[in-house]
Order: structure tokens, then C-alpha cells, then sequence
């Protein structure tokens, strides 16, 4: 590697220490608002991470990703035995495991499309689910259903109170972050990205694309199932709605915002979504406006996707590439420059 992709790693690598030092110093200086509010973004990041596994890391657009979300969340609830707090050493494994085991399922069937079919079996498989917590007494109907005791490791620990949930979760996020950047750094990672590239030619190198497409899928599951499992833990409360094609369709908002193909574009979508979303949903700056939130979302992620192709991520290489041109015309209106140096 030359100098500049040095630097470049280097300057990633700076990004992304800086932006989880100051995620563990937040605390002391936040709020009980602060603190739920970014312990929230934690967790879709978590959440939108899963889905950069299969959309920029594979190439499969998955339009039904909340189904694993939100079973990771149901489970932690109905697993959780009445008031008594259930074992978190074998709750989250549960959680993550049924998460996973949909996502083998549904998989296993849907990878057998292309296109815009694997997107439209992957959005039903998800309706699907929302309608078993929807219309029968499993997951409670509409009303959805409490988390009456948090989960605890008995006499050493108990995942309560907003403090200990944002360790829990920032830790959780470094290790996800971790691991996804081990993955695409191995040789099953740079399959992914060949398949990604050009499926037909890591075929016609040898390499059965099926299985490891499966493994990607079930791995991406599973990681949204412990975000499901989060979310459940912070709010004590799931309904729904966290099966919605909404909200598949706003984490896949959130990686094409960040940039795809970067892990750390998917932590910056997810901080720059809900943080949009909350400064446009502030009655103190819109006034009654506010509860047209949508509308200026909206415009702002087109304004963002036309202005910024390469995500919130690329605006450095933007910057650096202007630069560079107004540096050279400079060079080319002045071409006694050189000499003179």
C-alpha cells in the first residue's frame, strides 16, 4: 500500500477509536434524555450494521430485515418469566438464536430469487411474522406486550436503569463493529464481496455462492435479533410495530445516508437519521410544524443522496477531490509556477 491508502486507513481507523471514546465518555455529561436518546441510535446502529452485512457488504437488499428485529425483541419478552428477571447469560443466546433461526428459514428459501423478487419474499416473510404478533394473543395484539423484570445475572449484575443499559449497549456495538470488521477482512468476507461484485464470476472461479450468501443472511439475523433484544431491555415494552416494513424501510435509510460498503457508514447514518428525525420533530424550532416531520426528513434525505452519492461517508473524499482540482487548475493558469520553484 502506497502512502495515501496508508493515511487513509490510518484516518479511518482514528475515526472510528475517536467515535467510541467519546460514546463511553458521553455519561458523564449527559442527561436521562441524552442518555436514552443515544442509547437508542446505539441500537439501530447495531440494527443498521445487520443490515450492512447483506446490503453493502453482499449485494442483497433486504426490504424485510424488522422481522429479526422485533423477534429478538418478542423473545426477550416472552422468554422472560413473569416477574422473576430471566438469566441474561441465557436470554440474550435465546433471543439472538430465534433471530437467527428465522433468518436461516426465510433465507433459505428467499436466496433462491434475484432482484426485486429476493426483496418482495424477504418484505413477505416479514408481514408474515408482523401478523402472528398482530392478530393473535402471542405477542399481545396491538396493545403488545411489558417486560415486567429486567434480565440479570443473579447476585452480580442486573441489565436496570439507564446507566448500566447504555454500558451494556455501547459494549454490545463495539463488539459487533468488531466483528463485522474481522469478517470482511477474512476470506469469507472477501467472498461476500466478490459475490457482491460479480456473482457469476466467483461461480465460474468455483465457489458455491449458496452457502455463503445463507451464512451471511443468518449472520445478519441473528445481529438484528440482539438489537430487538436491546431495544425490549431499554423501553420494556414491544409491540408490532417493530415488525413494520417502516421501520426495515428507515434502517435501510440510514445505511444509504451513511454510505454503503463502511461499516462506519452505517454508525453515522444511524446518528444522523434519529438525530434528523428529533430536530424535526422539535416543537421548540418548527412550532406546529413539527408534526409534519416527514416532509422535512424527506427532503433532506433526497437533498443528501443527490448532493452526497457516497453517503455522510464520503464527504471527506469530496472535499479532498475539490481541493485537488482547484489545485491544478491553479497549476495549469499559472504554468510558470513550477519553473519558478
Amino acid at each position: 500500500m502506497n502512502d495515501d491508502t496508508h493515511r487513509l486507513r490510518a484516518g479511518q481507523i482514528g475515526f472510528v477509536v475517536a467515535a467510541f471514546v467519546a460514546l463511553a465518555a458521553y455519561p458523564l455529561v449527559a442527561g436521562s434524555y441524552g442518555l436514552d436518546l443515544v442509547t437508542k441510535i446505539m441500537i439501530f446502529a447495531i440494527f443498521a450494521l445487520s443490515l450492512e452485512l447483506l446490503v453493502g457488504g453482499t449485494g442483497l437488499v433486504c426490504f424485510g430485515h424488522a422481522a429479526f428485529f422485533g423477534i429478538g425483541a418478542y423473545a426477550t419478552v416472552l422468554l422472560s418469566p413473569g416477574y422473576d428477571p430471566a438469566h441474561l447469560l441465557v436470554l440474550v443466546p435465546a433471543c439472538v438464536g430465534a433471530a437467527a433461526l428465522y433468518a436461516l428459514a426465510v433465507g433459505a428459501l428467499s436466496l433462491r430469487t434475484k432482484g426485486v423478487y429476493f426483496i418482495m419474499v424477504t418484505l413477505a416473510f416479514a408481514q408474515m411474522a408482523y401478523y402472528v404478533v398482530h392478530d393473535t394473543p402471542l405477542g399481545g395484539g396491538t396493545d403488545g406486550i411489558y417486560l415486567n423484570a429486567k434480565p440479570a445475572i443473579p447476585g452480580v449484575f442486573e441489565l436496570k436503569g439507564g446507566l448500566v443499559i447504555y454500558g451494556f449497549t455501547w459494549a454490545c456495538l463495539l463488539g459487533v463493529f468488531a466483528l463485522l470488521a474481522v469478517v470482511s477482512r477474512s476470506r469469507f468476507g472477501r467472498a461476500l464481496a466478490g459475490i457482491r461484485v460479480n456473482e457469476q464470476r466467483m461461480r465460474a472461479t468455483g465457489f458455491a455462492t449458496y452457502p455463503y450468501k445463507l451464512a451471511a443472511f443468518t449472520l445478519s439475523g441473528a445481529i438484528a435479533g440482539l438489537a430487538g433484544f436491546l431495544f425490549a431491555v431499554k423501553d420494556g415494552y414491544v409491540n408490532p410495530e417493530l415488525m413494520s416494513w417502516h421501520l426495515s424501510g428507515s434502517v435501510l435509510i440510514m445505511i444509504i445516508l451513511g454510505g454503503l460498503g463502511h461499516l462506519r457508514g452505517a454508525l453515522i447514518g444511524a446518528f444522523a437519521y434519529v438525530l434528523l428525525q428529533e430536530f424535526f420533530k422539535s416543537e421548540a424550532i418548527f412550532g406546529s410544524f413539527a408534526k409534519h416531520w416527514h416532509l422535512g426528513l424527506g427532503l433532506t434525505i433526497i437533498a443528501s443522496v443527490a448532493l452526497l452519492p457516497r453517503g455522510l461517508v464520503g464527504i471527506p473524499g469530496q472535499i479532498a477531490a475539490r481541493l485537488a482540482g482547484r489545485a491544478s487548475r491553479r497549476a495549469e493558469a499559472t504554468p510558470g509556477l513550477k519553473e519558478t520553484r
